[in-house]
This record gives structure tokens, C-alpha cells and sequence, in this order.
């Protein structure tokens, strides 16, 4: 066995939605629970935890949950915030997001398993995954590998705190590994850059509109030389700026965004989260609720791997 210290332990956060997702998309529907219910998601998933606690061997696992996908502090800020991606058939519940109809059943599935297994979950109420995996980080005393396939996590790399990103190129199988040497070589910044890029270039994904006519080579050049956002934005006000007529033009119209979008861009790094077991399980917290679970669902291989790699 291991002989860690509290300062040692590597942390784990999973962006738990993010994957499933990808499991749903990468794995066929033809895998099926006796009762012909797709559990692709959830046998997909419990395959991505397996090959992560595998190849990264992390001391403390937190499913990072989204408790509240499209917080309304954030959507009071930007109202555009993920509007699109709200479900045209619930028009009338403007916070419910569109779902795959074969993965809504599968989400309180893979809670049942995550638990049963005593694997630590956590949403926040009012908050989005990326705040709690935020938060987890912040407070941590050693590694963290943030393991998501969403982009906007990169503002939490941090090589001197051994913060990095595991961003899944290919399943699980194939991570790339962002660091601040991959930021730079991509983006031009680190990862207290990223989230001031991701302001100014703009994001359709999640509604953000960006400033107009600051693509991402521009916001990267304009925060290699002003430094950071406030920056560049005193550097609007600077007549002897380096700033084109154009860029100056377009950042002061863009004030009023650029005044709230911090907020919204950047995660919470306070958000209240409760007491929980981080430490990776060796044995299942509720065996009689895991076996009861297996057999509902027939969770097959990928629930034994799993099982056999957490007692390893």
C-alpha cells in the first residue's frame, strides 16, 4: 500500500457530465440492461473511471456534478448564457437543458452506481459543475488532474500548485495533458490567461459573445502586451496605447460586457461544499445496493473492472 501524506495526495475531480456525455456518444445504444433500457452511458462511464484510476492512480476521487446547469446569477449577468441550449419543448421551464431522451433515464443510474460504489459526488445547489471542480481545487494541498472535455476549465492549470487538465481526445484512452507549456503553445497564455481570452474571443457554445472583432489571435496579442484584461481596458483609455483606432473602438463599445463577463467566464472558487469522503474506495460502500443495481441493469464487465481496479 501507498504511504501518502495529506500534502501528497494526487486529486482527482471529475467533470462528470462531460463524460458521460462522451460515453453516451461513444459507446452504441445496443448495450442494453435486461429490459432493453440503452445503459450505454453508464457501462461507458464506469469504463472511463476504471482506465483513469488505472493509468493516474489518484488518492481522492470527486464526481463533480451540475447541480444547477445554467445558474441564474450567470444568466442575470449574460442572459444569452446557454440560452440555445435550452430545450425548444420546455420553452415554458427556461432552465431545462436539452437531453438525449435515451440519456435522461441513465443520469440517476450512474448516481445510484457513483454512490453504491462510495464514490464521492458533489453538486452544489445554484452552481455548475465547473464551480465545484473550481472550488475543490482551490482548497487543495497537493495535485490535482481535472479530467473534462470542456475548454473552459484550462483558466484552472497551474503548473506551481500541479494543477492540470486531462482533456479526453479520443475516449479516455487518448488524453491530452494541458499543462501551461501546452497553453502557451496553443493559446499564447497560461492559465490565468485562459478565462480572459475566453472573455474577449468570445464562446457560441455557451453563449458568450465575445468582443466584437477580437478573435482569439487578437485577444492573445492584446494580453501578451496590456497584460491581463483590466489592462487592456486602461489601455483604452490611454491615448499613447498600442492599441489600433479599430480595437480601441470596438473594446470601449464592448464595455458594459466586458464589465459583467468576469463573473460568468471565470468559476467559483467559494462555493460552499459540503463535508465528503474524498478518498478513493477500496470496497463498495453499499455491496447490497451495487449488487442490487447490477442486476437491474446489467452493468456487466465494466462494473467488474472497476471493482477489480478499485481493490487493487
Amino acid at each position: 500500500m501507498r504511504n501518502v501524506t495529506q500534502r501528497t495526495r494526487r486529486l482527482m475531480l471529475l467533470d462528470t457530465a462531460s463524460l458521460y456525455f462522451r460515453a453516451y456518444y461513444g459507446v452504441p445504444e445496443s448495450m442494453k440492461a435486461p429490459d432493453g433500457t440503452p445503459v450505454n452511458a453508464v457501462r461507458g462511464l464506469l469504463d472511463f473511471i476504471d482506465r483513469l484510476v488505472k493509468d493516474h492512480h489518484p488518492d481522492d476521487l470527486v464526481a463533480c456534478m451540475d447541480a444547477d446547469w445554467r445558474p441564474h446569477w450567470r444568466v442575470e449577468l449574460i442572459p444569452s448564457y446557454k440560452a440555445h441550449r435550452v430545450a425548444e419543448a420546455h420553452e415554458a421551464e427556461p432552465d431545462v437543458e436539452e437531453v438525449p431522451d435515451t440519456l435522461s433515464p441513465q443520469v440517476p443510474v450512474i448516481e445510484d452506481v457513483l454512490d453504491a460504489l462510495g464514490i464521492a459526488r458533489v453538486g452544489v445547489a445554484g452552481y455548475e459543475a465547473d464551480d465545484v471542480i473550481g472550488t475543490f481545487t482551490a482548497r487543495a494541498k497537493g495535485p490535482v488532474d481535472i479530467v473534462t472535455g470542456d475548454r473552459d476549465l484550462y483558466q484552472l492549470v497551474d503548473d506551481a500548485r500541479g494543477v492540470r487538465v486531462l482533456y479526453p481526445v479520443k475516449g479516455v484512452g487518448t488524453l491530452q495533458l494541458t499543462d501551461e507549456a501546452a497553453l502557451r503553445e496553443k493559446y499564447g497564455v497560461d492559465g490565468r490567461g485562459y478565462a480572459d481570452l475566453a472573455l474577449l474571443r468570445g464562446d457560441p457554445s455557451d453563449g458568450l459573445p465575445g468582443v466584437a472583432g477580437i478573435g482569439e489571435k487578437t485577444a492573445a496579442k492584446l494580453l501578451a502586451e496590456f497584460g491581463d484584461l483590466a489592462g487592456i481596458m486602461a489601455a483604452v483609455d490611454d491615448p499613447a496605447s498600442k492599441l489600433t483606432p479599430a480595437q480601441r473602438k470596438r473594446l470601449a463599445e464592448a464595455r458594459p460586457y466586458v464589465a459583467v463577463a468576469p463573473s460568468v467566464v471565470r468559476v467559483a472558487e467559494d462555493v460552499p461544499l459540503p463535508e465528503v469522503d474524498t478518498a478513493l474506495p477500496r470496497t463498495p460502500r453499499d455491496p447490497a445496493a451495487l449488487d442490487a443495481l447490477q442486476a437491474r441493469w446489467g452493468l456487466g464487465g465494466s462494473l467488474r473492472r472497476l471493482l477489480t481496479t478499485l481493490g487493487a
